[in-house]
């Protein structure tokens, strides 16, 4: 047997008005709706090892399947959707929500809480125009990039399976007017918590401070228990929601990793990476990358604005805060020290990169390094690993040799490179136990093996023919990003170059 608490749903006022109809809900945090069946549901990935993780294992798996396609409720389970707002692209976008997720309720392993979620079961009052549904492109890429950013060690919602709905579903992939009809499907998502920031602003902007207190309160005691006894616990409260997205930053960088839509609805007040929807994974270094079509021209979340774009949006969370924090310079100086602490913890991320001492790296040794990276269209993954073989006694032929494999372009590496890798060679070490470290740090650094939207791509359209190997295979690859696997090395080159303006590989929109 399944069972759920609802501590969510039993902590916190609901709306009492139970039809799914869209519409502005007040003074709640959640309305009940039930998932829509799918008689011809079809669950297609179960994640063995997250199934072992939550205790599910010993349900039986006609049950489980039953659950995961929304098609039958455990008699324990109050199905929900919450309520947020958000600023979307800078604007104030007003009342969100679940529009397409309906919580399941909560399974509590060890003490601590892990959400049931899934993501395209049906309407809810916060589908506003919208169906509620998914299509299986969008699950796919959100079930695969899920779990691999588990296994970057990168904070993450989870993916407990994929289903496919067996009905269609009329999507505008590029909103251009070219809408067609799609397989839909299910995600069955688990996390903590799936509170953001666009939980809190919506009860501030409405001026609505007995639910805002609430919310803080339960969030507080639910995932920050050791911050109740703070005499301001409200302040301590953002400032380690600060510190955990700055954290978060610091590893998306550090793999090159590019959400697409960084709307203040779409930040986890736990500092997970959440929403997967228009992502996308740096190929030739470039710091204006954004892969949301959607972003265009501005690339306000582009790769490089990533961690001032979280500062900002912590900005709307500290302006929704202010009425239990009482104190707005306590507010900026949170959010200046954000910049401090952001500054600190990727240099000392990028010196990992590099294998080096971060007491021997500075800032402009790390922004001379990406300059060259830009000039030379290297790739960002290949080019560290390959970095990682070098050494103090590597020749300038055997550099081209090794480097130019990480290239989108044929011409030769810049001489500005062989600069940077000559200063680079002076700092590295000579005796073979530092050599090793150095190989070993680098290592648990760089992953070898990363989600390139080309390679989803590959995997949705052999899906879409009812062919889920390829999705099988990148799922399994996934599990050892970090680990040269010769079975697998065909994932480690350069972005092939049909996927450059392909659809689905280059252009991704928010459509899902």
């Amino acid at each position: 047997m399944l069972k759920l608490e609802n501590t969510f749903t039993s902590s916190l006022p609901g709306d009492p008005n139970q039809d799914i109809w869209p519409r502005q809900v007040e003074n709640a945090m959640y309305s009940f709706v039930l998932p829509q069946k799918f008689p011809l549901a079809k669950l297609r990935i179960l994640n063995d090892v997250l199934t072992e993780e939550l205790g599910l294992s010993t349900v039986k798996i006609d049950i489980l399947e039953q659950t995961l396609t929304g098609n039958q409720i455990p008699l324990s389970s109050q199905p929900y959707a919450m309520v947020y707002g958000g600023h979307q692209f800078g604007q104030w976008a007003g009342q969100l929500g679940d529009g397409r997720a309906i919580n399941l309720g909560e399974i509590y392993v060890n003490g601590h809480p892990y959400t049931l979620q899934l993501k395209g079961a049906g309407p809810t009052p916060y589908s506003r125009a919208a169906d509620g549904y998914a299509v299986l492109r969008s699950s796919i890429r959100e079930f695969l990039i899920s779990e691999a950013m588990y296994y970057l060690r990168i904070p993450t919602t989870r993916a407990l399976s994929l289903a496919t709905t067996g009905a269609s579903v009329l999507r505008d992939i590029m909103y251009n007017g070219n809408a067609a009809y799609e397989p839909g499907a299910i995600v069955c998502r688990t996390a903590p918590t799936f509170i953001r920031f666009g939980n809190f602003e919506i009860f501030s902007r409405r001026n609505d401070i007995t639910n805002l207190k609430l919310l803080a309160d339960y969030t507080i005691h639910q995932h920050f228990k050791h911050l109740e006894g703070n005499v301001n616990k409200y302040l301590a409260f953002f400032r380690e929601v600060a510190r955990l997205t700055c954290d978060l930053m610091v590893e998306w960088q550090r793999v090159g990793f590019v959400h697409g839509v960084m709307n203040t609805d779409n930040m986890s007040i736990i500092g997970l990476t959440i929403d997967y929807g228009p992502f996308g994974w740096m190929d030739n270094y470039d710091p204006y990358f954004t892969p949301n079509t959607t972003d265009l021209p501005g690339k306000r979340y582009q790769y490089a604005n990533q961690p001032y774009i979280a500062q900002w949006n912590l900005m709307c969370l500290g302006r929704a805060l202010l009425p239990l924090i009482h104190d707005d310079q306590a507010i900026v100086s949170v959010l200046n020290s954000y910049r401090a602490q952001f500054e600190e913890k990727y240099l000392t991320m990028m010196s990992s990169k590099l294998g080096l001492d971060h007491q021997k790296v500075s800032m402009n040794f790390i922004e001379e390094l990406l300059k060259t990276l830009e000039e030379n269209v290297l790739d960002m993954t290949i080019f560290y690993c390959q970095l990682a073989e070098l050494t103090h006694e590597t020749t300038p032929d055997d550099i081209s040799t090794l480097f130019l494999s990480a290239k989108y372009k044929s011409d030769d590496l810049s001489a500005s490179f062989f600069g940077w890798i000559k200063a680079y060679q002076s700092l590295l070490p000579q005796d073979k136990a530092s050599i090793l470290e150095k190989k070993r740090i680098m290592a648990r650094s760089n992953p070898r093996y990363v989600l390139r939207n080309y390679m989803l791509q590959l995997a949705i359209e052999s899906a879409q023919n009812d062919d889920f190997s390829l999705v099988n295979t990148l799922f399994e690859l996934i599990k050892n990003p970090y680990d040269k696997n010769k079975e697998a090395e065909m994932w480690f080159s350069i972005r092939p170059e049909w996927a450059a303006q392909k659809i689905g590989s280059s252009m991704l929109s928010c459509s899902s």
